[in-house]
């Protein structure tokens, strides 16, 4: 190790400020989270870094570590290791300058001592040249020394198109220690996985490692994890550009494993990886998303609760992000007006995603990327130029529960096509998360269109706005228009299954849309939702189980019910 370098990891350590939401890392890219507990009582992350600028996959480095106790305020240890370290290596001769392929890693504390393994190809060629580097400390986070040779004994081999294919190595390393101490070794990548036992002294393979089982649609990014005596497998698919993670159980921590399901959906980002730990009688899952840069090589680290089934079967996980904080910390109310041009708060990828950089010589949000132009004639500040994969958020306080209309006073080109714009409530990651989608005929200058029909709960809500094509944006209004919903007529609707067992409830015989709301057994709203015919689920299945209350307007008619989660 470089003696500059050892004491700058020595004695750097960061309080990053506290965040509201994810990305929780955000002053460098990383991805491939690594979530464990040990014994000081703090919880911490092992994840592979981006480079920023990107050269594909080949340029991850400099590896950080950050650890937590509260799960809001994060620390960064600060770097432990990089590629320059690693002495069994070979330089790399198919790959691009400045190539680096410091991969998913992860980390076991066993007999005193903290083993960190991360993926690097010894070379000269990369993608069939993998094994598994070892750097070993008394610390969790800091003093890392590279051992001399690789993991020993992760040959595998397998059979692929009628041929035995072996391989020194494969990537994405995962160690996992069972009650017993007992310590098992796993990587994989590229359709297979395999496993098997570490050796006491945490640098060989006990025996051979043998491919796992009874996995479907396997990719890469093997996670172990047990719970109540049950084994646990989370990995990535091959869902093309947009992975998801399933799993698996078993009764033993090499199976055979019997496939359950998706516990995280497609993320912002085309790859995926996670990890899955308890902490504070909390389950938390980690994963990374493309959130901070819209590319899927400069990617961030992200965190949400997770839940399981009475079955131990794992609830799908709801994806949340932080959309920034009201414009110089005024919190607007509604019924009201607010302004395009006082956005959220947060910068890209937070507040906002703006295509171009800068914003040109205004003096209004000068330091924003948004584009913000001066109508002299008007006298008004707006949002201009806004186009297609762009956003921008807004945070107010309802006042009242009820059912809202917005007018929005925008300008869009006079081509005589229709319109769109999206309208995004509370964001929440799903597999389609626009709650409301807006046509409307060209408007030339500035003019207004009307979204009817909201239902928004008293308290603090986020709305997210999405142009479909190029637009201007002014300021929009927030007008109630309802909340006697029992003076209307009986509409003809049920609901299916009923009672549910996973909180997932089906609205059937719906009239085009029907404003749903459901409320708990202490008259608090916990879900409000425009269903309709292709979108009819109700998923109560984060809340916690027992009766709510279903109310359902379909135009002038109504209908409600009791719903059993149990």
């Amino acid at each position: 190790m470089n003696k500059f370098f050892f004491i700058a990891a020595l004695f750097f350590c960061q309080l990053l400020p506290a965040q509201s939401g994810n990305p929780f890392i955000r002053d460098i890219y990383t991805a491939d989270p690594s979530a464990h507990v040990w014994n000081d009582g703090r919880l911490y992350v092992y994840p592979s870094h981006d480079i920023d600028p990107p050269n594909g996959c080949d340029r991850m480095d400099k590896y950080h570590v950050y650890s937590t106790d509260d799960m809001v305020n994060w620390t960064d240890h600060g770097q432990i290791l990089e590629a320059s370290q690693v002495t069994w290596d070979v330089p790399i001769t198919d790959a691009a300058t400045n190539a680096t392929f410091m991969w998913a890693p992860d980390c076991a504390y066993k007999n005193g001592k903290y083993y960190f393994y991360f993926p690097h190809p010894k070379g000269p060629t990369w993608n069939d040249t993998w094994l598994i580097g070892i750097a070993v400390s008394d610390y969790p986070a800091k003093d890392f020394t590279v051992l001399d040779e690789p993991l020993k004994g992760t040959t595998v081999s397998w059979q692929q198109n009628g041929q035995t294919v072996t391989a020194p190595g494969l990537i994405d390393p995962c160690v996992f220690i069972d009650d017993d101490g007992q310590v098992y070794f796993y990587m994989g990548g590229g359709a297979r996985c395999f496993g098997g036992k570490l050796k006491e002294n945490m640098i060989e393979v006990d025996g051979e490692l043998q491919q796992m089982t009874g996995l479907t649609d396997f990719h890469e990014g093997t996670w172990i994890f047990k719970r109540n005596g049950v084994y646990y497998l989370t990995y990535a698919d091959n869902k093309s550009g947009a992975n998801q993670l399933r799993y698996a159980t078993g009764d033993s921590p090499l199976g055979p494993w019997t496939y359950k399901g998706i516990y995280l959906n497609s993320t912002t980002c085309d790859t995926s990886h996670g990890s899955v730990v308890e902490y504070n009688g909390q389950w938390w899952a980690f994963y990374h998303t493309a959130d901070l840069s819209g590319r899927g090589n400069l990617r961030s680290i992200c965190v949400d609760s997770l839940f399981f089934n009475e079955n131990g079967t794992i609830k799908v996980v709801k994806q949340t992000k932080d959309q920034g904080s009201p414009y110089n910390g005024i919190l607007k109310t509604v019924p009201g007006t607010i302004e395009a041009e006082d956005f959220n708060e947060g910068g890209q990828g937070i507040a906002y995603w703006d295509n171009t950089k800068g914003n040109g010589p205004l003096e209004y949000r000068r330091s924003e990327d948004v584009d913000i132009a001066y109508y002299r004639q008007k006298k008004i500040y707006y949002v201009t130029d806004m186009a297609q994969d762009e956003y921008i958020n807004y945070t107010f306080e309802v006042q009242q529960t009820g059912i809202y209309s917005i007018d929005f006073v925008i300008g869009t080109p006079t081509n005589g096509q229709t319109q769109k714009f999206y309208l995004e409530f509370d964001y929440v990651k799903t597999s389609n998360p626009k709650n409301y989608t807006v046509e409307y005929s060209p408007v030339s200058d500035l003019g207004t269109v009307t979204v009817p029909n909201i239902s928004l709960t008293q308290g603090v809500h986020t709305m997210r706005f999405l142009p479909k094509g190029n637009m201007n944006f002014d300021k929009f209004t927030v007008r109630e228009t309802g909340t006697g919903l029992e003076q209307v007529k009986k509409a003809s609707a049920h609901v299916t299954p009923n009672p549910a067992d996973d909180g997932l409830f089906y609205v059937h015989n719906v009239e085009n849309t029907a404003l749903a709301m459901v409320s708990d057994v202490s008259g608090k709203i916990v879900l409000g939702k425009t269903l309709s015919v292709q979108d009819n689920m109700l998923d109560l299945s984060q809340q916690s189980q027992g009766m709510y209350f279903l109310k359902l307007q379909s135009n002038d008619k109504i209908y409600t019910n009791k719903l059993i989660y149990q």
